[in-house]
């Protein structure tokens, strides 16, 4: 009979025949006695009232029942620390053992009984198991360093259990080598100062000797540590890479990816005119095809490692193109992943078999595919220069299929062909306008609104084509409504006597029917800019756009090397850094590739330059639809235009108002006035001379020495605010108060569109002017700001008394937080409560005890 039996029985008094029968002098009885006691732990009841009965049974010979008193030990060791002292003579005994099974589980369980009661008396034990004669209880010994370490760090630096761990790496068995590893390496990630794992050629020597005999776990271990070693010259890189290549053929997955890791960042230090480099390329791309054949599940995190290695290193699977086609019974997210590689791996070789495979694709039944295989075909037209022509008629082709989801994927991915490859194939116009009534998403409306808006010239009926937009313009998602906007103010620049209703209807719904910020501040811009100087706003807004290369997914060069030294972890199937995704990551540390001796190429491949362009340039961004102040005039605005500063009477001298007074009359009156709220009467043109800071909202009193400043503090942590942290300080200097914020960019996409907004407070503390950050900001970036603070604000009672809430939007969300600023900002430098305030603290405190309100000012 089996042992499931045990976990039958749900009786009434049932601890107290247990409790009889631990106590049993028959050695059978008091066996099936622990069983049962540990099948109902197993199963959550609660059996810590036997402990002093169980452990009275650990004085026995009999292994198996010596193993489960330790496991009932281990589980309620915690919460009974003072009966589990009474084991620690037995833990002792056991240590001392004949048997070395008994020893290691001795020693193994010890580690595993957090209770700082017991770690001092575990330190004796430990010693004699580090030196041990049998190589199972050295290796069991080592990770309980690790452990012991966890709980006690102290401890285990005054006993010396690090130094004897060190000597464990020379051991003559693999095992224990691989064990001492893992155990060092633990502690290290934990204390990234204490550089534990100080590797020198003869410790290297030893780890890849241990590396042929150990286990699969074993040899991971020594393949992560050896990754962490930094060969002093090229030659040594190569010695490495010869004896960790034969790993590349082991059946355990993670022994390959961990071996490709080594491999990958050791190839940095090799000279691409060594034959042996080329010889390594070509072992490298059979196992990672090997790993391809494998369960979906272990497919796709070798395919998640393999994007990394291609975008780093093409050329080691550019052969390879068929084992990347997508099978009829692969997975949704194992086919998607193979149609990023393939893409990554398409060339001008290759180009038409990739455009074959995805062509067949998009007539595929799973939409998300489809829609994934269609934009391939416009990433391959960016790509490979020489296939545009063929990309561009295998889209018209997919657009006649009359396919919804079809049509509108292929019009989104034609609009960034028309940005790559200028007055090339415009004459496919006419066919994308044919299908204007049945496009229904919003990203391929404003798509379709940017090549009518672009080419307005050379479409007669661009007027009617936008002004149908416009009847439901409040309808549209924010992202049709600003390239609509934009579109029109183009088609007015080059039509402007046959459209000036329309400019004038769509600029009155943005500015005046619209409740959307964004919205309605681009709509201003272009007001101001066609009202003051139509020429500046010609070469603004029909500005040459810079060529597109290749799409914005390659993942940034430097946290692409960091991600290459994670390969075989979760940062590689995530592709963001540890630190991005751990809590609590104190203790990561960045990594990053060697750098590459005796050659100045560049790490990158000259495979992995874009068809068609210089090896040196760099892909530009293709700025998503979705971003929506990111850039100002969304693909439109050029570099800073140089000219006169821009008058603020209502038409520049010599400038004709192209307007002819219409908006005027939108306004409410006969010259262009602004609003004050909206538009200030500064309207000089920023120090940088371009739209920065059109309003000349940053100009604020310039930091001089005042009262004491605290040193920043994080308000927001990243983890709060999807990668977003956001430190700051309260200051005061001569009579101003001030915000000094430090906005960093943990996340792993641009920033942009950012404002922020008080909640009501005790002393009306407010923004005195909007946040100001000129430029996106990128990953990794951060910008200090201070932004000038009034007390004008709206007046509610806080607790305590000077708690501030704040919310910060930016592109990605609006993320909120509270901190307390210091009371000493509101008083002028004499010590008195400033003059705007109107009355004493005393009388303060009075108030919003008595009215829980203050009106102040």
């Amino acid at each position: 009979m089996t042992d499931s039996k045990y976990f039958t029985t749900t009786k009434k008094g049932e601890i107290f025949e247990l409790k009889a029968e631990l106590n049993s002098d028959k050695k059978e009885k008091k066996k099936e006695a622990v069983k049962k006691v540990i099948a109902s732990m197993t199963v959550g009841k609660d059996v810590s009232a036997l402990f002093p009965d169980v452990v009275n049974c650990m004085q026995t010979d009999n292994l198996e029942l010596k193993k489960l008193v330790y496991l009932y030990l281990m589980n309620y060791a915690k919460s009974q620390p003072d009966m589990a002292i009474m084991a620690v003579n037995t833990f002792v005994k056991d240590c001392e053992d004949p048997n070395p099974l008994i020893r290691a589980l001795a020693v193994r369980t010890m580690g595993c009984i957090r209770v700082d009661k017991i770690t001092e008396y575990l330190c004796e034990p430990l010693r004699k198991c580090l030196k041990d004669e049998d190589p199972y209880v050295r290796k069991t010994a080592a990770v309980c360093v690790a452990k012991l370490h966890d709980i006690n760090a102290q401890l285990v630096e005054d006993q010396g259990f690090l130094d004897t761990l060190k000597d464990l790496i020379s051991d003559s068995n693999p095992m224990v080598v691989a064990n001492a590893v893992a155990a060092l390496s633990e502690i290290a990630e934990s204390h990234p100062s204490s550089n534990l794992l100080d590797l020198n050629p003869q410790s290297i020597n030893k780890l890849l000797t241990a590396l042929n005999e150990c286990t699969e776990w074993g040899q991971i271990f020594i393949l992560d540590c050896l990754a962490n070693y930094m060969p002093k010259d090229d030659r040594e890189a190569q010695s490495i890479c010869e004896r960790v290549t034969p790993r590349l053929s082991h059946a355990n997955s993670a022994v390959v990816l961990s071996a490709v890791k080594v491999l990958m960042k050791f190839m940095e230090m090799l000279s691409k005119d060594l034959d042996y480099y080329g010889t390594l390329l070509k072992k490298l791309a059979p196992p990672l095809v090997t790993l391809l054949s494998a369960e979906p599940e272990l497919q796709y995190v070798a395919l998640r490692n393999i994007n990394l290695i291609v975008q780093k290193r093409p050329e080691i699977l550019k052969h390879e193109m068929k084992v990347f086609f997508v099978k009829y019974n692969d997975p949704i997210y194992v086919k998607l992943e193979k149609l990023d590689i393939m893409i990554r791996l398409a060339s001008q070789a290759n180009i038409a078999q990739v455009l074959a495979e995805l062509k067949e694709y998009a007539t595929e039944v799973d939409v998300d595919f489809v829609r994934k295989a269609v934009r391939a075909i416009g990433r391959c037209a960016i790509k490979v220069e020489q296939s545009a022509e063929r990309c561009v008629s295998t889209l018209l082709d997919l657009i006649q299929t009359k396919v919804n989801y079809v049509v509108q994927e292929a019009i989104v991915v034609i609009k960034d062909i028309f940005r790559k490859y200028p007055n090339k194939y415009e004459s496919v116009i006419a066919t994308l306008c044919e299908n204007l009534d049945s496009l229904d998403e919003p990203e391929a409306r404003a798509a379709m609104i940017w090549i009518v808006g672009e080419y307005a010239e050379r479409i007669d009926n661009a007027d009617e084509l936008l002004e149908s937009f416009l009847e439901g313009f409040h309808d549209e998602s924010t992202q049709v409504q600003l390239q609509l906007l934009t579109a029109i103010v183009k088609l007015f620049l080059k039509k402007p006597t046959e459209t000036q209703e329309l400019v004038q209807q769509v600029l009155s719904l943005a500015t005046q029917d619209s409740d959307n910020p964004d919205l309605r501040d681009r709509g201003y811009i272009y007001w101001r800019l066609l009202s003051t100087d139509p020429v500046a706003a010609k070469e603004v807004v029909l500005a040459e756009k810079p060529l597109i290369s290749e799409e914005t997914d390659l993942i940034e060069p430097t946290l692409l090397d960091e991600l290459i030294c994670y390969i075989g972890t979760l940062a590689s199937v995530y592709h963001k850094p540890p630190s991005a995704f751990v809590e609590g990551s104190r203790g990561i540390v960045h990594k990053s590739l060697p750098p590459r001796t005796g050659s100045s190429e560049s790490a990158e491949s000259p495979d992995a330059a874009p068809s068609g362009a210089p090896p040196s340039e760099q892909p530009a961004v293709i700025p998503t639809q979705g971003d929506l102040l990111g850039d100002l005039l969304n693909l439109d605005l050029g570099p800073p235009v140089s000219g006169p500063p821009v008058a603020t009477s209502s038409v520049q001298m010599g400038a004709v108002d192209l307007l002819g007074g219409g908006l005027d009359s939108l306004m409410g009156g006969t010259s262009f006035t602004a609003p004050s709220a909206v538009m200030p009467a500064n309207l000089g043109p920023p120090p940088s001379g371009g739209l920065g800071d059109l309003f000349d909202l940053a100009g604020g009193v310039g930091t001089l020495s005042g009262s004491h400043v605290a040193p920043k503090t994080v308000w927001l942590p990243a983890m709060k605010a999807k990668g977003l942290e956001i430190s700051g300080t309260f200051s005061r200097q001569v009579g101003a108060i001030s915000m000094d914020l430090l906005l960093t960019n943990k996340a792993l996409q641009v920033m942009s569109d950012f404002a922020i907004q008080f909640n009501r407070n005790s002393f009306g503390l407010a923004p005195a002017a909007p946040l100001q950050i000129h430029a996106p900001l990128a990953p990794n970036q951060t910008v200090e700001i201070s932004l000038p603070l009034n007390t004008v604000g709206s007046v509610m009672k806080m607790d305590p008394l000077n708690n501030l809430q704040v919310a910060v939007k930016n592109n990605i969300d609006v993320f909120y937080f509270s901190t307390l600023y210091p009371l000493h900002i509101l008083f002028v430098e004499d010590g008195k409560m400033g003059e705007l305030m109107g009355f004493s603290i005393l009388d303060l405190r009075e108030r919003v005890t008595r009215q829980g309100v203050v009106w102040v000012g």
